[in-house]
Order: C-alpha cells, then sequence, then structure tokens
C-alpha cells in the first residue's frame, strides 16, 4: 500500500469519528456552560480546580487500555468477541482501579490547593464527587470503548484510528455530566 493510499483510509476511517467527536463536545460544553452546573460549580469549592485534571485523566487511562486492545487485536492475541478472555479482563480491572485510583488523588490534590487558598472545601465532598463520577464514567468508557473497537475492528476499521477520538469523546461528555450527577448526590448526603 502507498502511502498516499494508507494516509487516505486513515482519514476515511478516522474522519466520521472526528465529526461525531466535535460533536460531542460541543454538547460537553453547553452542559458545562449551563446553570445547573455552574451553580454546582459554586457550590462546591474545589471543583474547578479538579475539573480539568478529571478530564484529562480519563484520556490518559482509558487510552492507554484502547492502546493495549487494540495492540492485541492487532497482533492476533485479542479476539475481537465479547467473552472472558484473560487478557482482556486484566486490562479492563487494571484501568478501572488506575481510573478510581486517580479519581482520589485529583479530589485530595484539589483539596489541598483549595486549603492553600484559604476556602474552606471538605475532603470527603470531593472524593465522594470524584469517587461517583470515576466508577461511572469508568462503566460507560470501558463498555463503550471496548464495543466500539471490536465492532471496527470486525469491520475492518483499524481500532488505532478510533481509541484517540472515542476516549476524548466519551471523558469530555460523560466526564462531565457524571460530575454534575455526582455533585447532585454528594449534595443529598452531606
Amino acid at each position: 500500500m502507498s502511502g498516499r493510499s494508507s494516509a487516505l483510509t486513515i482519514y476515511r476511517q478516522a474522519l466520521p469519528v472526528i465529526l461525531v467527536s466535535l460533536v460531542a463536545g460541543l454538547f460537553s460544553g453547553t452542559v458545562l456552560g449551563s446553570e445547573t452546573m455552574r451553580s454546582g460549580i459554586e457550590e462546591v469549592p474545589g471543583i474547578l480546580v479538579l475539573l480539568p485534571a478529571f478530564l484529562a485523566t480519563r484520556g490518559g487511562v482509558y487510552g492507554s487500555l484502547g492502546a493495549r486492545i487494540s495492540s492485541g487485536l492487532h497482533q492476533g492475541v485479542i479476539e475481537p468477541r465479547f467473552e472472558l478472555d484473560k487478557r482482556l479482563s486484566n486490562a479492563v480491572i487494571a484501568s478501572f482501579i488506575n481510573g478510581m485510583i486517580v479519581s482520589l488523588f485529583i479530589a485530595i490534590v484539589a483539596f489541598v490547593v483549595v486549603s492553600l487558598l484559604g476556602r474552606n472545601g471538605s475532603l470527603l465532598e470531593l472524593a465522594g464527587i470524584m469517587l461517583i463520577a470515576g466508577f461511572l464514567s469508568a462503566i460507560v468508557m470501558l463498555s463503550v470503548l471496548v464495543t466500539v473497537v471490536f465492532l471496527g475492528y470486525r469491520r475492518g476499521i483499524d481500532p488505532d484510528n478510533l481509541v484517540g477520538p472515542i476516549v476524548t469523546t466519551l471523558g469530555d461528555v460523560f466526564g462531565v455530566v457524571f460530575l454534575l450527577i455526582a455533585i447532585y448526590v454528594v449534595g443529598l448526603v452531606v
């Protein structure tokens, strides 16, 4: 395959996913700019500190999983089937655990930053928000990522062209939505 043909194939496979990513990113921005989100941000000191870190780490943690799955598919050590596979299961479990640990770490760092700035924040509240949002986003991201990569691979689409836009979009859209839900749930409890 020539370089030009290879580039055209990559663009043809990635462009639809990137366009969906664009629309979903606009939706995420709309949710972030909504009155409900602004009131949640105002009520919980530290949310603005942890929001960028939370969204960025979704891509890092689950992007690594997507890369592992993609490599496994290319090497033939993972089959694109929805059945128990030790390699796939271990990678998914490791990503879930990493996502939850990172979420808790972000809450701790946000609390420290808010405290250093002289604001009264609650570590328990921030940790609760991050654990709920981290758990919900992990479930959705793991499920959708594995499903889309497998289905795309079965249809002849290179998973490397799917992973980046999928992880970014899912992390932004569901990260913002689940953060809003977590703020609401923790607000009811605390």
